[in-house]
C-alpha cells in the first residue's frame, strides 16, 4: 500500500527572516534554499513582496525568486499582502502566491493596514489578474487566514468569523484556504473542529494546508490532528525561526527538522533526507551567528540505528 504523501513547505526564508533584526546575506539565503531543496524539500517560501521600508529583510525577494528558478523541482512560494505585491510576484515568476488575511480585524489593520472588506477587494483584484494570464503561466493563489485560532491583540476569535472569511475568499477567487495559528493558541481538538467546519462550507479540496506555531509546545500535536482531518501541506521553519511582528508573543514556527522526523517515523512520505536536512542548519549558524535555533532532533540526533520507514 503506497504511503500517504505530506508536503512540508519551508517558510523560514520569509517568516523566519522577517521576524529577526539581523540581515542574512543574499548568497547565504540562496545557499539555504538550494541546500534544503537538495535535501528533498519540494516547496519553499523564498520571501515576500512587501515594502522594504516596512520589512527590509524582504528587499531581495525578486532576486530570491530568480535564483529559485535555477533549483530543480522546486515550488517557489511567496507572500503578497496586496495587488501591488501580487503584480511583483507575477512579474518575478513565483509559482505560488499566499496572501495573509487576519481573522482578527485589529490584527489585520496592524499587519497589512486594511480591514476585512478591503482585503476581500484585494483578493478579487489579484484573482482577476491571475485569471487574465494564460493557463500555463498562472500561479496558485492561496489565502492564509491568520489568527484563526486566537489573537494576542483582540483575544479569542469566533469560528463563525473564520468560516465566513473562508467562504468570502473562495467566492472572491482564491484557489485554496490555509488556516494559520499565528499566535500558537491552537490545540488538537480546536484544529480538528475548525478544519471540519471550514471544509464543510468550502469543500475539503480547498482546505489542504496549515501554518502552525509552536508557541505553547503543541505544534506537532496540532500538525498530526490536521493530517487526521485531511491536511496534506504543513508549513514549517528550519530551526524554528519565525513568528509574527504584528502579534505580540507569537514565537516560533514548527521546527522543520522535528516535523520531518515525526512524519518519516510514522511512515508518511515526505521525500526528505533527514541527515541532509539537519546539516542545512550549518548555513544558518554561520550566516546568523548567535541567533537561537531550536529543534529536538538536531540536538538529540536520530535514534540509534534509525532508518527511514520503507
Amino acid at each position: 500500500m503506497p504511503k500517504q504523501k505530506i508536503t512540508l513547505s519551508e517558510v523560514g526564508p520569509r517568516d523566519g527572516l522577517q521576524s529577526i533584526d539581523r540581515f542574512m546575506p543574499l548568497a547565504d539565503k540562496q545557499a539555504w534554499v538550494a541546500a534544503e531543496a537538495a535535501a528533498g524539500v519540494s516547496e519553499i517560501e523564498v520571501g515576500a513582496f512587501v515594502s522594504p521600508r516596512v520589512i527590509p529583510q524582504m528587499a531581495e525577494t525578486a532576486q530570491m525568486v530568480a535564483f529559485a528558478h535555477t533549483v530543480p523541482n522546486l515550488t517557489i512560494a511567496v507572500l503578497v499582502p496586496n495587488l501591488k505585491g501580487a503584480q511583483a510576484a507575477l512579474a518575478a515568476g513565483a509559482h505560488k502566491l499566499g496572501l495573509p488575511l487576519s481573522a482578527s480585524e485589529e490584527h489585520s489593520r496592524r499587519n497589512v493596514n486594511r480591514s476585512h472588506a478591503q482585503m476581500i477587494e484585494e483578493i478579487k483584484a489579484i484573482a482577476e489578474t491571475i485569471k487574465s494570464l494564460p493557463d500555463t503561466t498562472r500561479p496558485s493563489f492561496d489565502v492564509s487566514i491568520s489568527t484563526a485560532f486566537g489573537c494576542s491583540i483582540s483575544g479569542p476569535v469566533a469560528e463563525a468569523v473564520v468560516i465566513d472569511l473562508a467562504v468570502q475568499c473562495i467566492e472572491a477567487g482564491a484557489d485554496e484556504i490555509c488556516l494559520s495559528d499565528t499566535t500558537g493558541s491552537a490545540h488538537p481538538a480546536a484544529v480538528r473542529r475548525l478544519i471540519r467546519a471550514v471544509g464543510q462550507e468550502i469543500g475539503g479540496q480547498r482546505l489542504t494546508a496549515l501554518h502552525l506555531h509552536n508557541t505553547r509546545g503543541l505544534g506537532l500535536a496540532n500538525a498530526l490532528a490536521g493530517i487526521d482531518e485531511g491536511i496534506t501541506t504543513l508549513d514549517a521553519s528550519l530551526g524554528g525561526l519565525g513568528g509574527c511582528p504584528a502579534a505580540p508573543g507569537a514565537s516560533g514556527n514548527i521546527v522543520t527538522e522535528d516535523l520531518a522526523f515525526m512524519l518519516d517515523a510514522m511512515g508518511f512520505e515526505t521525500g526528505i533526507d533527514l541527515d541532509r536536512l539537519v546539516a542545512v542548519r550549518d548555513i544558518l549558524h554561520k550566516a546568523l551567528p548567535g541567533e537561537p535555533l531550536y529543534g529536538f532532533v538536531p540536538d538529540a540526533g536520530l535514534p540509534e540505528g534509525y532508518k527511514s520507514c520503507p
